[in-house]
């Protein structure tokens, strides 16, 4: 009997991983494209290991906006919401410029939602890292923006580096010259 029920949980959490792997798949092929501007960091510590620390500079902007609490014990500490979206504005070359928190407005045609989170005092977007495999990261140093994948709910998926003219980044392989 017990056997029985840990191959029933076993196959639950099989099929549930399954479809979250699926979910996210699809987000990734079907999102709308937006890029978001890294903030400036100093690039000996950008690179860690077998990732890159992500900041953006959309993410000060958000935060200026928030309401604050009147009294707070910690710097960076005194943002009184947590969560929500926020409305930008995506350029010709699909470049995310900060318009406002969302206030169930209507949104021109070139605006989009992009849902965010604060934790810890600071706002985020889906991710505070990018990870690649150990040993490549100068093919990353010259990241300027994030590409993400956008849903229809806001959510945000990284999907890859780019550089300041909105070349991917990546690893080039050397025995077929391609990247």
């Amino acid at each position: 009997m017990a056997n029985k029920i840990a191959l029933i949980s076993l196959a639950i959490i099989l099929v549930l991983v399954n479809w979250s792997i699926a979910n996210k798949e699809q987000h990734l092929a079907a999102g709308r494209i937006v890029y978001l501007d890294l903030a400036p960091v100093d690039p000996r510590s950008l690179m860690q290991g077998d990732y890159m620390t992500l900041r953006f500079r959309m993410a000060n902007e958000v935060y200026n906006a928030l309401p604050k609490k009147k009294e707070y014990k910690r710097w960076r500490r005194n943002v009184d919401a947590t969560d929500g979206y926020i409305v930008v504005r995506l350029d010709e070359k699909n470049i995310a410029e900060f318009k406002g928190l969302y206030q169930d407005q209507a949104l021109a045609k070139d605006e989009i939602l992009m849902r965010y989170r604060v934790r810890n005092g600071a706002v985020k977007f889906a991710t505070n890292a990018f990870f690649f495999q150990e040993g490549h990261g100068k093919y990353y140093q010259s990241a300027r923006y994030g590409q993400f994948r956008v849903d229809d709910s806001g959510e945000l998926l990284l999907a890859a580096m780019y550089d300041e003219k909105l070349n991917k980044l990546e690893p080039v392989d050397k025995a077929s010259s391609k990247p």
